[in-house]
């Protein structure tokens, strides 16, 4: 049997720091925690480090520091670090469960049993835990989805999905940043940018963060959708007491 973390060489210009090989929010707040230390230490040679649900990759400098010595820095900062748990932000993101972005509705719906109002209001009346945010620009990828609506991905995935997409791929939720290709059920769209370059925050939610969703209908869904083409975030951040 493992302990972890384990250590892996990625080429000669990172490490793959690896923690238990399931998602749980338990094991996604060592990897958090750990990113959360190595920002707040001077490592030579460290350039990024990237989170995963399980993993954290940490890109270095290998005319600075050598693979050994990166681990020794790791293995001591994993040793000493204070706490192993993360507090985020929270937030209230605006869902349209409808238009386009909803063609997967029903299909979920009857796959579960369930109608496709049970199935926005078990969605909508979900804390959300963000994991991790990549694969594409602002993709934001979501814990916690309710086992009443779990449904397995499609069997050939979309050449592309409208941006800012509502889905639902096996036991996660997702927030689609950018128009992409993607093989997940599609149930809502969001008028919010995960990822705008222009903005002073590009990325506004971050691994660690908890996402709600404020159910919204058309009209307002367009209304937001001007104001944050104007360049506004149009998600409201949470207290700690509003995000329980």
């Amino acid at each position: 049997m493992n302990e972890f973390p384990v250590f892996k060489p990625i080429a000669d210009t990172a490490v793959l720091v690896e923690f238990e090989n399931r998602i749980a929010q338990s094991v996604n707040d060592q990897v958090l925690a750990l990113l959360n230390a190595l920002e707040t230490e001077d490592i030579d040679g460290v350039i990024e480090a990237v989170p995963s649900y399980r993993t954290l990759l940490v890109y270095y400098d290998p005319l600075r520091a050598s693979y050994t010595e990166m681990v020794a820095k790791l293995e001591s900062l994993e040793a000493t670090k204070t706490s192993k748990t993360v507090t985020g932000r929270h937030w209230k993101v605006p869902v349209w469960y409808g238009g386009p972005a909803a063609k997967d509705l029903a299909k979920v719906a009857q796959k579960n049993s369930l109608t496709e109002e049970e199935v926005i209001q078990i969605h909508s009346e979900t804390k959300y835990r963000v994991y991790l945010v990549g694969f594409a620009p602002g993709w934001t990828f979501l814990g916690g989805l309710d086992e009443r609506i779990h449904t397995p991905r499609l069997d050939t995935p979309r050449a592309e999905v409208p941006a800012g997409s509502i889905s639902i791929g096996g036991q996660q939720g997702l927030i689609c940043g950018p128009a992409m290709p993607s093989g997940w059920n599609l149930i809502g769209q969001t008028p919010e940018k995960t990822w705008a370059p222009e903005r002073e925050e590009p990325f506004f939610i971050r691994p660690g963060d908890t996402v709600k969703i404020q159910r919204i209908d058309e009209q307002t869904f367009e209304q937001l959708q001007t104001r944050v083409s104007g360049g506004e975030r149009v998600s409201k951040r949470l207290s700690d007491n509003d995000a329980n």
